[in-house]
């Protein structure tokens, strides 16, 4: 199936296509469509299961009624049986490999894609808009438009095209996610919005409410549709292999930069092992591809050429059986469905069955002639071979019929056998039964391989059978990994009206806009501007009108009468402060608040195992009985430090009762020592 509508679908062709974002069409009713909202629908039911498991088992360790008990335990047996149901369901969608098939695919052997990550929708509108009020001071109702473009490429990330359109959109919110992280996620203060994401191949849902677990699913999705698009490229044809071998080198990519970038993500399809187990099978399936598009013109039956195609197809032969190794470990076969690492098992076994047929055929086939380049021949066999029977040596091979006939007849038995377990591997998996056009490839290349053999089969004379020798792989164009260019799109800030990032971020604080009034005296505003944008106040005169009026050195201007200054320059501020007349012009000014004011050390004290968090000053000793030479002379606060701080501690700090009953100020007080095993800092403790 391809990305084409099928009959009963809705053309997307001019009319409402123009309704969707370039690159999603969330109304198209193919294959792959269908199977990603079956994927939807089974991880709602296995989240509502694992709910009713979770509230069982609490009932259970909650009861001690036996009747109870009873039932409960018979309740969570129907679960954990509708839970294995749906896993196995699951199981069968990642195993549907022919629905990423291209539609002129019948004599490759099938590869296997990714499914795309499923999630929840994300609504953004209320708490942006709180924090626009809270933390920009503007009215969040006037981004509402900014908001709702946001939300539609999220939405429309979840039903991208098949092609590079639909990589970049994915690629364009991957690229906006940092923008949105520093416009409104702030490291002392939690949104609200909650992101849940589900595991590709068991459907368990994680939640966060950071966008670490965002952007990792948008870099897997990123990797998953390359892999699609390279199983539906045309390998009939050497544009489509390329096409195939890039998709899947750009998937490796993208899961090695995701195992690079994110190294703590709790959904288990995103882990370490499983990430390498991922990038193992993209280069896996880029290598075969690479050896199709050798094999694509044909093999030239000719000595050279078939040495080559033999160890090419070990090579690939080789990194199937390292993806096998992957994912019979512990714990990714427990997640990978069956039906990949039989695929892989079957693999490895047909291309090195295949490897083990082209050797056989140059051996057999070919004898060293007068014309032949004697030396050559030797150097090539000797590169086949770490090791040759007792006995034997490639000159000797080459040069005696017989030998040659005897190696070469052990090549076939052993490229039969490879096909033979092929074909045993194949059966035992229900997913790959039903996929008839592997079976055709396998038995096909049994046949050619059982032919071979007859050829040369005498059954009169003595065998002297004799084990073929491992084939050393070897490949002239090795499959790498490779970093799109789609994680480095340049995209526009839909909040850029709040201002300049470096500034205006949710990291920073300020005061309330303030209005000023700035006149020219003998044409002097009484400060200076620096900086790009927005432009900062420096070098103000405290006798100015300005700084009557409330400006303060390091103000940021923020508005010039009616229009925005956020985003001008320090040469186009002065064009527009140049010309004051006496009534001058107002302006708006923010002051930068400081995020980190000095706080006292907190200490969390245990008391009947309940922890209570109190700040160390207010559990100092009161000393005034001791001698005035012991006391520590502390530097007076000054007044509005003195409200600062009383303010800070009213807040968030719980007072224990003193002797001293003056009211004086427990900081100018000596600290005692306390033990520092328990010591951390708990700002959200009242």
């Amino acid at each position: 199936m391809t990305d084409t509508l099928l009959p009963n679908g809705i053309d997307d062709s001019g009319g409402d296509g123009k309704h969707f974002r370039k690159g999603c069409n969330p109304l198209a009713q193919t294959g792959r469509s269908k199977l990603q909202k079956q994927r939807a629908s089974l991880n709602q039911q296995i989240i509502k299961q694992m709910r009713m498991r979770a509230g069982a088992e609490n009932l259970l360790k909650a009861t001690n009624n036996n009747k109870v008990k009873e039932m409960v335990v018979l309740e969570l047996s129907y679960v954990n049986s509708n839970l294995q149901l749906l896993m196995g369901q699951l199981e069968g969608l990642n195993s549907s490999v022919d629905v990423y098939q291209s539609a002129e695919e019948t004599t490759n052997i099938p590869l296997i894609a990714l499914g795309l990550k499923e999630t929840k929708e994300v609504d953004f509108s209320a708490p942006f808009k709180d924090f626009i009020l809270e933390h920009y001071n503007e009215d969040g109702r006037t981004f509402e438009d900014e908001i709702a473009d946001l939300m539609d490429l999220r939405q429309a990330c979840r039903t991208p095209s098949r092609n590079e359109t639909g990589v970049e959109l994915l690629a364009k919110y991957y690229s906006h996610l940092p923008l949105i992280e520093n416009r409104f996620f702030s490291p002392t203060r939690q949104t609200g919005i909650f992101f849940t994401w589900y595991d590709s191949f068991t459907g368990v849902p994680v939640c966060q409410q950071n966008l670490s677990l965002e952007k990792a699913s948008m870099v897997f999705n990123l990797a998953a549709l390359y892999s699609q698009i390279g199983t539906r490229s045309d390998r009939q044809t050497v544009a489509g292999l390329q096409e195939a071998i890039s998709s899947f080198q750009r998937a490796a990519g993208m899961l090695s930069h995701l195992k690079a970038t994110f190294t703590h993500t709790p959904s288990y399809d995103m882990s370490p092992a499983m990430v390498s187990m991922l990038i193992q099978l993209m280069i896996a399936q880029a290598q075969e591809c690479l050896f199709e598009k050798n094999a694509l013109p044909g093999v030239l039956n000719q000595f050279t050429s078939l040495i080559k195609m033999a160890q090419e197809a070990a090579k690939v032969s080789e990194i199937y059986d390292q993806v096998h190794q992957f994912m019979v470990q512990t714990p990714i076969k427990d997640n990978v469905p069956l039906f990949w690492s039989t695929m892989s098992q079957v693999k490895t076994n047909h291309y090195r069955a295949m490897a083990h047929h082209f050797l056989a055929s140059a051996l057999l086939d070919h004898e060293l002639g007068p014309n032949d380049d004697e030396d050559q021949q030797e150097k090539t066999l000797s590169q086949v071979y770490d090791q040759l029977p007792e006995g034997c040596s490639p000159l000797g091979i080459l040069k005696n019929k017989d030998e040659r006939e005897r190696i070469g007849k052990a090549h076939i038995r052993r490229a039969i056998s490879g096909h033979e377990e092929a074909l045993r591997n194949y059966s035992l998996c229900q997913h790959l039964e039903k996929l008839e056009a592997l079976q055709e490839i396998l038995k096909a290349s049994h046949r050619r391989s059982l032919d071979k053999y007859s050829d040369y089969d005498n059954e009169e004379e003595f065998v002297d059978y004799v084990e073929a020798p491992d084939i050393i792989s070897k490949t002239e164009h090795k499959a790498e990994m490779e970093l799109p260019a789609a994680t480095k799109v340049k995209v526009t800030d839909f909040f850029q009206r709040l201002g300049p990032l470096a500034v205006f971020s949710a990291k920073q604080k300020w005061t309330a806009p303030r209005k000023i009034r700035v006149c020219a005296e003998d044409r002097d505003l009484g400060f200076t501007l620096k900086g790009e944008a927005p432009v900062q106040v420096v070098s103000l005169d405290p006798l100015c009108r300005a700084a009557t009026d409330g400006l303060k050195e390091g103000d940021y201007i923020v508005a010039v009468g009616d229009k925005d200054t956020k985003w001008m320059a320090v040469s186009d501020m002065m064009r527009l402060l140049k010309d004051l007349d006496e009534e001058g012009i107002e302006i708006q000014v923010v002051s930068v608040i400081d995020n980190s004011p000095p706080m006292p050390t907190k200490s969390a004290t245990f008391s009947g195992n309940l922890p209570k968090t109190y700040s160390m000053i207010c559990l100092a000793h009161n000393d005034e009985d001791k001698p005035p030479k012991n006391r520590k002379v502390m530097k007076k606060s000054s007044f509005l430090s003195w409200g600062l701080k009383n303010k800070m501690k009213s807040a968030s700090t719980l007072s224990l009762p003193t002797d001293d009953h003056s009211g004086a100020l427990s900081w100018n007080k000596p600290i005692p020592t306390f033990p520092t095993s328990s010591t951390y800092n708990n700002n959200n403790c009242h």
